[in-house]
């Protein structure tokens, strides 16, 4: 028990590491959070600061998903650790204890739960976000379309009810957190990928 008790609280704890805030600071680029749409994630970088800045916040923010995950595999879990794992880095980057748990939106963290949870459901979860951005040309839209579809690849790949159960969740909580954007969606304003590609 104490080792999970070990990874769960640690996969929050770094969940809790905003890439975005940290990777601005570093760059001298502006707070993500007092900018753009004042979320802590690659696609407010993006916006604020170019493709370099928010390529390595994705890659940050995948990060926090994927080593906690690949951990738990590495000390043996059992799926219902893999499953508190993976919800407690994401709660990690939507309620961070180290940034006045105001965090980000939890799409490219809930992608790198799905990577490390099993190569297939995040190769399967991303290629549909890059099928419907390239069809759409709206991120907010994209993501929320693939988390849709994320339970299903879980289900598919790896059929646990315990897993399949946490995917929900995270899901669930990915579509409340975009919920800014799916009233725009509903409106016709939610800004395009093209709108969104920031400074050089």
């Amino acid at each position: 028990m104490l080792p999970a008790a070990a990874l769960i609280v640690g996969a929050y704890l770094l969940g809790s590491i905003s890439s975005a805030i940290l990777v601005c600071r570093l760059m001298g680029l502006p707070d993500p959070r007092a900018q753009g749409s004042h979320n802590p994630g690659a696609t407010n970088v993006l916006r604020i600061g170019g493709r370099k800045a928010a390529a390595v916040t994705l890659v940050g923010d995948c990060l926090k998903g994927v080593l906690p995950m690949l951990a738990a595999h590495l000390l043996h879990a059992d799926p219902p650790v893999l499953a508190a794992t993976g919800i407690a880095a994401f709660l990690g980057h939507l309620y961070p204890v180290f940034f006045g748990f105001q965090g980000g939106k939890g799409v490219a963290t809930a992608l790198g739960v799905q990577f490390g949870l099993s190569w297939p459901i995040g190769l399967s979860v991303a290629a549909i976000w890059l099928l419907a951005a390239r069809a759409l040309n709206i991120s907010s839209l994209s993501a929320l379309i693939s988390m849709a579809l994320a339970p299903f690849f879980v289900w598919l790949f790896w059929p646990e009810p315990v897993l399949i159960g946490a995917q929900v969740l995270i899901s669930v909580m990915l579509f409340w957190r975009h919920r800014s954007n799916i009233r725009n969606l509903i409106k016709g304003s939610e800004g395009t990928i093209s709108d969104e590609q920031g400074p050089e």
